[in-house]
């Protein structure tokens, strides 16, 4: 089958580095126009730009700021008029300890909340009105196997924030889909990326490879290819499923 996503605009968040970089890559091969999102990685998004060539711009924004997302969305219709899929997939997973000062606890809840559960909100919201005044559009909302078998202690907050993500998405489906608007929750589990790698470090690759139902660990490559489908609009009348791909950690 083959996928042409030509003309189609589409926004990933966090597409510097990991997943999104990958998803960014895989959508650009299929014809899309690709706003890059980063917070820090201007090197690294540069790079990506430079290196998918025409038809991709970066954007910078810290989307644990309400405005800053906001300005996101603005900046990605001034530079290419329109808006036709949504990829909200940036993130953070901080490892929170048991025993941390209340202070500390607060803190990393209410930023771990702000970037992966209001961000995509907004971002969802502003994402829904726009394609609300055209002919519809795609939102496709990276979310984890945490959102529905929890995490460690350490990780609930990742967990909690994932699983508003669920929630959110599957409301957006039931509420806009009349309107043209089609959203799916990606649910992947440990993938081979920088962020993953902090609790490779902490519990070890062997516990990680223990909890798969596969030998190997998930790649960025095995999610890409899902998602790029998702954004095609092949598989609308998937709207408001998930979709697991986790090397079976979710079932085993």
């Amino acid at each position: 089958m083959q996928i042409d996503l030509t003309g189609r605009v589409i926004l990933v968040t966090g597409a510097s580095r990991g997943i999104g970089r990958t998803i960014a890559s895989h959508l650009h091969a299929a014809g899309a126009t690709v706003a890059v999102h980063y917070h820090r990685s201007s090197e690294a998004a540069d790079s990506l730009v430079s290196e998918l060539g025409p038809n991709a711009a970066a954007f910078a924004a810290d989307l644990a700021g309400s405005e800053s997302c906001a300005g996101l969305f603005g900046a990605v219709l001034q530079e290419f008029g329109h808006l036709d899929v949504l990829i909200n997939n940036a993130g953070v997973a901080h490892l929170i300890a048991e025993d941390a000062p209340v202070k500390e606890w607060s803190e990393l809840w209410a930023h771990t909340m702000n970037v992966n559960a209001r961000a995509t909100a907004l971002l969802c919201r502003l994402a829904v009105r726009h394609f609300s005044e055209r002919s519809g559009g795609r939102i496709i909302n990276v979310a984890s196997r945490a959102a529905f078998r929890g995490d460690t202690a350490e990780y609930a907050a990742y967990a909690a924030s994932k699983g508003a993500v669920v929630a959110l998405t599957r409301s957006i489906a039931r509420a806009y889909g009349k309107q043209g608007v089609a959203a799916f929750v990606i649910a992947p589990g440990f993938v081979r990326t920088d962020m993953a790698q902090d609790s490779i470090d902490a519990y070890g690759e062997q516990f990680v490879l223990d909890n798969l139902a596969l030998n190997q660990l998930t790649e960025p490559q095995d999610v890409a290819p899902i998602v790029t489908l998702l954004a095609s609009g092949l598989a609308d009348h998937a709207t408001g499923a998930t979709i697991d791909i986790n090397a079976g950690s979710y079932v085993h």
